[in-house]
């Protein structure tokens, strides 16, 4: 080879060498995908065996929590999304390409899944449009984007407002059955709880506790699809409702229980309650617009109800001996009933000493219960015998005076009684309105004890659970929830899942029923 051809040959190989160095843009990468027309467009699965499913990998990290609207039982939540897949006929070198490995693209001719959220209730038109997709040399595709989402959620409200909801967000194809198109969670249940504890903004209402992940299959029609499934667990904050409602609820109660010392005879007490009565009324109606709605009330408006019956059962033991003190006035004598079974079962029972009444020390002869009838019966006879004698002519002057007299002392001693039986007959009314207020005070606070016994436990019982849950949850997943494994069914990629989505999401933590397809 002579040196000319040498020199022609080392000119043409450095050409050749400069010439593909100048393809160093992405614009040029851009041109040279546009115009292979072996890559199919957004109406053609980018498989290039038919029978082989295009596997989709989601995952999901929670925001914040916009709004739980619990009369709709609806929850808004922002998210940020990630969805990925492969296209088997988009790939190139990146040593043609100046080392480019990925490169950003419009999707408005890249092959989509048909994603559906099972549990959205509304158009995403509130979220941002992120309109590029993020390609990787080997054909990767990457969409990457913001979503506000409003979705349903079944609300238990029954501990309102310590209440722990759970929801979930079901992602999955809407036409593609599990041989096109398998759905997987990209990372496990650990990882994205991470990740969203570490974005996660609270607005005050809802604290983030966990996001798990699982994957599942749904049968409809005799088709199966693939899902993805995260449950979000958040909690309420409880300040506002506990400075709002549950504090003044309590100190009316208070105050409804202090108002049992004021004295009955006169009207303040009665008159104190049914105030008390009214405002409390005027709390329900503050709780009212406040709790969920749902068939299940709250234990919350449980409580404040029993309050407000307790309250009115006072306000009627009150009405209920103010009656017998005005009975005191009227009604000579108790009933043998009253005295029977309140001032001596009832008093027994309650530890009420009844005083009993002072008889005469200086008893007159003759008298018995019917002292009056027979001071009349005396007086009568005395004055016959009067009469017999002023016939007779036998008696004295002295003897006239005396019987007069004795006539006189009869007549005030039957005053005199009458008044002590009316005096007993008020005292023994007044004995028995005591005894029934008594009895409507204690059985006022072993209610509310037993009241705010059964809250307080709940709430630590419910506390003392979700921690549990918590901490057993984080485990099991980082256990069952690895990185989606895969085996083979007829030469293609199956994965592990369970029959129907309730049983995902009953037993997402129990996994132990899963199986290969």
């Amino acid at each position: 080879m002579t040196p000319r051809s040498i020199f022609l040959l080392i000119s043409i190989i450095q050409w050749g060498t400069s010439s593909s160095e100048t393809i160093c843009s992405f614009y040029d990468l851009a041109q040279n995908l546009g115009n292979n027309d072996d890559i199919p467009g957004e109406s053609v699965r980018p498989v290039k065996n038919w029978k082989t499913p295009t596997t989709v990998y989601i995952d999901l990290s929670l925001y914040t929590v916009i709004s739980m609207d619990t009369s709709l039982q609806s929850l808004t939540t922002y998210i940020w999304f990630i969805m990925e897949w492969k296209n088997e006929f988009m790939n190139w070198t990146p040593e043609e390409f100046c080392g480019i490995e990925k490169i950003v693209s419009p999707g408005q001719n890249l092959w989509l899944p048909d994603l559906y959220i099972y549990e959205m209730t509304e158009g995403d038109d509130n979220s941002p449009v992120i309109p590029y997709f993020l390609i990787y040399n080997d054909g990767l595709i990457i969409d990457s984007k913001p979503m506000r989402i409003v979705s349903t959620c079944n609300l238990d409200i029954f501990k309102f407002p310590f209440d722990t909801q759970v929801c979930y967000l079901t992602f999955g194809p809407y036409i593609h059955s599990v041989k096109d198109i398998i759905m997987l969670p990209k990372y496990n249940s650990s990882l994205v709880n991470m990740n969203s504890q570490g974005i996660f903004v609270s607005k005050g209402d809802w604290t983030l506790l966990d996001v798990g992940v699982s994957n599942a299959t749904i049968w409809s029609d005799g088709v199966e699809y693939s899902q993805v499934i995260f449950q979000i667990t958040i909690k309420r904050a409880p300040v506002v409702y506990i400075i709002n409602l549950i504090i003044p609820s309590c100190f009316l109660v208070i105050l409804d229980i202090v108002s049992m010392f004021i004295q009955m005879g006169t009207g303040e007490r009665l008159g104190f309650k049914i105030t008390l009565v009214l405002g409390f009324s005027v709390l329900l109606l503050i709780l009212n617009d406040m709790l969920p709605s749902s068939i299940h009330t709250p234990v919350l408006g449980i409580f404040c109800c029993v309050c407000l019956a307790v309250m009115v059962f006072s306000t009627i033991g009150s009405i209920a001996t103010s009656y017998m003190l005005m009975l005191s006035e009227s009604q000579p004598s108790v009933p043998a009933w009253i005295k029977i079974w309140i001032m001596r079962h009832l008093a027994r029972v309650l530890r009420f000493k009844v005083k009993p009444h002072k008889k005469d020390e200086v008893p007159i002869a003759g008298e018995g219960n019917d002292g009056a009838y027979n001071g009349k019966k005396c007086e009568k006879i005395a004055e016959l015998q009067e009469k017999k004698d002023l016939q007779k002519g036998k008696v004295s002057q002295e003897v006239k005076l005396l019987k007069r007299l004795l006539a006189e002392i009869l007549h005030i001693h039957q005053e005199l009684t009458l008044s002590k039986e009316k005096e007993d007959a008020k005292s023994d009314w007044c004995t028995a309105a005591l005894i029934v207020d008594r009895l409507v005070f204690l059985l006022y606070l072993f209610i509310i004890i037993v009241m705010f016994t059964v809250v307080l436990s709940l709430q630590m019982a419910k506390s003392l659970g979700i921690i549990s849950s918590i901490e057993e949850e984080s485990q099991e997943y980082a256990v069952l929830c690895p990185l989606p494994s895969y085996s083979t069914y007829n030469g293609a990629p199956t994965f592990l899942r369970r029959k129907t989505v309730e049983d995902a999401k009953l037993k997402r933590l129990h996994s132990q029923d899963w199986w290969e397809f």
